[in-house]
């Protein structure tokens, strides 16, 4: 029972950590937002945690709650994890929020998950299409034309369905 309750205290200490992380990210892209100034105020620096795997997707998810994410918070984010470099559940959510919030910067991304990582990306190219946005819709077009040969075929078809 001891083990029992301490994997539980460390469970719920790490679920902590993401939380704490997500409020300084959120603080982060709000003092980026403002438009206007005329004078870059110098930004003190904050110390982002070092995230295990499923901490990153975690705070990614927790991320994807919000309305908007500003560009340098983005940018910034995918420094910080080195979010391309992880493994395909980060990378996924990552590609997630690049989507939604339409950050173009990071559209490589996404194509190379969806060449890459097939069976994972049929979500992303129903995201792609319901933005609604040309250049997404696009990415998804392409990204369906390099690798429909050799895509299982029943993930094909829904592809299909929802791209063509």
């Amino acid at each position: 029972w001891l083990y029992e309750g301490s994997a539980a205290w460390s469970q719920a200490r790490l679920v902590e950590e993401v939380k704490a992380e997500v409020v300084k990210w959120i603080l982060f892209g709000r003092s980026h937002q403002r438009k206007g100034r005329k004078r870059k105020r110098m930004e003190p620096k904050v110390n982002y945690k070092e995230l295990m795997s499923d901490q990153l997707v975690m705070l990614l998810e927790l991320l994807l709650e919000e309305s908007e994410l500003s560009v340098t918070l983005l940018r910034a984010l995918q420094r910080t994890y080195r979010l391309r470099e992880q493994d395909a559940e980060v990378r996924h959510r990552w590609c997630e929020l690049v989507i939604k919030h339409a950050y173009s910067p990071g559209y490589r991304d996404v194509e190379h998950f969806l060449i890459h990582d097939q069976a994972m990306g049929v979500y992303l190219y129903g995201e792609l299409m319901v933005q609604e946005d040309p250049e997404q819709q696009a990415l998804a077009r392409r990204c369906l034309s390099l690798v429909q040969e050799e895509m299982d075929q029943s993930a094909r078809r829904v592809v299909e369905e929802m791209v063509l």
